[in-house]
């Protein structure tokens, strides 16, 4: 069937005319995705869709997001920010040589919210991926996504009875009431990088940027894929932090405020 796609001409230039023809037509666009803006359910068979290209220094991601969102263009990103165990953007790899679409890794989920600890609330992050994370450059199909937390001082959790520990070096970036990135330390010893970024910030509530702006922290926990899903209300959120932790499968940090 085919999509109500936008696709620029930048866009064409980079995947190829058989490649966007293919996409007009239907056969490689998805039906239903999540926006790589506004990060809600689009789908391109019922409404106008943008097609976005990611580019880094080897890699590029075709992502897809409501036509009201974005408009459809080729994005420049560094390398790190593409091609991570984690990733914040949606799509699939584009290889740019063969036109040719392959199935992209697990897409990170982030939801704000505020948690209760010692009766007091904290603004927290919570972290879920999409699919499971593989260690770069393993072969295998298990998920070492808490492993990897870990191996960067996250600390697993068996519940959620005090605040973790500060991370040192990471932080999470907020500017003008919105949520734009969490930081973590260059390997290379210079300015801190995006281990999660925005492509457009995110709105948080007046409540969690004023927690935020009390305590100067902000929590981070992180579960693996199918550990706590889409929570409509902060209450449920919880319950399902806690199962997680009690399950052995949630790792947590306190992160400095970067902004305000």
């Amino acid at each position: 069937m085919p999509r109500m796609l936008d696709v620029s001409d930048e866009v064409r230039a980079e995947i190829g005319d058989e490649e966007a023809d293919r996409l007009l037509a239907g056969e490689n666009a998805p039906g239903s995705y999540d926006c790589t803006s506004c990060r809600t359910q689009g789908d391109s068979a019922q409404e106008r869709t943008s097609t976005v290209l990611f580019i880094g220094d080897e890699t590029a991601v075709l992502a897809f997001a409501h036509a009201g969102c974005l408009p459809s263009q080729v994005v420049q990103v560094t390398e790190e920010q593409l091609r991570g165990a984690v990733k914040s953007i949606t799509g699939d790899t584009v290889d740019l040589d063969p036109d040719k679409v392959v199935p992209e890794q697990a897409v990170l989920g982030v939801t704000s919210g505020l948690i209760l600890i010692a009766g007091e609330l904290h603004p927290a992050l919570v972290v879920e991926p999409t699919g499971p994370i593989v260690r770069p450059g393993a072969t295998g199909l298990g998920d070492d996504f808490l492993p990897l937390l870990i191996e960067q001082g996250f600390m697993p959790l068996t519940a959620i009875q005090a605040v973790p520990s500060v991370l040192h070096g990471w932080s999470v970036l907020l500017a003008v009431g919105q949520l734009h990135a969490v930081l973590q330390p260059s390997p290379n010893g210079g300015q801190p990088v995006a281990w999660w970024q925005a492509h457009q910030p995110l709105q948080v509530t007046e409540a969690w940027r004023a927690a935020a702006n009390k305590h100067q922290q902000v929590l981070m926990f992180a579960a693996p894929v199918g550990s706590i899903g889409r929570q409509p209300r902060e209450d449920l959120l919880r319950d399902a932090l806690d199962k997680a932790a009690a399950n052995g499968k949630l790792v947590a940090a306190a992160m400095p405020l970067a902004g305000t």
